[in-house]
């Protein structure tokens, strides 16, 4: 047998494997492996420049080459597997989307392996999640950008003084004002929170004192706000006169003599008056209750 021949049959073998490939990721995109999905991604490319977006046919052969691919979320996802089993999964669902973007925004024409250019896109969409939904407090990106550079800073700093830097020479190595050193240091405490109903343990106390305790307190004043709204329909009932009356005594504060004074009656009577009104207000404040 010839070369040629031979070369020939090769050929034939390989196109072969390839369109066995070709059929058993279109009935199970799932099973083919990433090296295979690899070799066939073209042919799926292909195949969407060839169909018209939106039908039915262009949405099955995009999934395909979604399913096909999810090994590159699984390995970019794995950068970040520190972060425990409870974000791996949205970290997945976040790095399927940067996989999607990808296959949307591909472009055979320019020669780049699928994979190349893929990566950068699941990982950045993964960072942009933890940049914009770890925060505890949100604070501007300036400031979340800040963070990073301030925490890369420090590191270099600490490591070379043996000691924690100061503002001023965070300042200097960042090529920042002192004060947009502070900013950035005060955002920083928004990255992480504690809950309010988290115990404080001393070293000698099987107590469980929640944090609120420390930092909470009773505010009076809500009761009195509440009286104000339950009072405001009963003082809008009174006659024009009681509401002067009232006016006078509970807004401008004055003395029982100067109404006296200005209603031309004695302070006796006006503090009758008063005292009669306040009765009702107390009555009715009560009947709403």
């Amino acid at each position: 047998m010839s070369i040629t021949a031979v070369d020939h049959r090769a050929h034939a073998t390989a196109d072969s494997v390839q369109d066995q490939l070709i059929e058993q990721a279109y009935a199970d995109p799932a099973s083919v492996r990433p090296k295979d999905a690899r070799e066939i991604g073209r042919h799926f490319f292909d195949r969407l420049t060839q169909l018209e977006e939106g039908t039915h046919e262009y949405s099955y052969v995009r999934n395909v080459l979604i399913e096909m691919n999810l090994s590159l979320v699984q390995y970019a996802a794995s950068r970040f597997k520190h972060r425990g089993p409870q974000d791996m999964e949205d970290i997945i669902q976040v790095g399927t989307i940067g996989l999607i973007k990808a296959i949307d925004r591909f472009d055979l024409s320019r020669e780049v392996e699928f994979t190349s250019f893929a990566v950068p896109y699941i990982t950045g969409e993964i960072k942009r999640f933890f940049r914009d939904t770890s925060w505890a407090v949100h604070v501007p990106r300036r400031l979340q950008e800040a963070r990073l550079e301030l925490s890369k800073a420090t590191e270099e700093l600490r490591t070379r003084l043996g000691r924690a830097p100061s503002t001023a020479e965070l300042a200097e190595l960042m090529q920042l004002d002192p004060a947009e050193v502070a900013e950035a240091q005060k955002a920083s405490n928004g990255y992480n929170s504690v809950s309010l109903d988290a115990a404080v343990n001393g070293a000698e106390d099987e107590s469980e004192t929640m944090l609120a305790d420390f930092i909470g307190i009773d505010e009076d004043r809500f009761e009195l706000l509440e009286n104000f709204h339950s009072l405001a329909p009963l003082i809008a009932e009174l006659n024009e006169r009681d509401r002067r009356l009232i006016h006078l005594r509970f807004v401008e504060e004055k003395t029982q003599q100067e109404i006296g004074e200005e209603l031309g009656c004695s302070q006796m009577h006006v503090s009758r008056l008063i005292s009669r009104v306040i009765a009702n207000l107390r009555a009715g404040l009560m009947t709403t209750e």
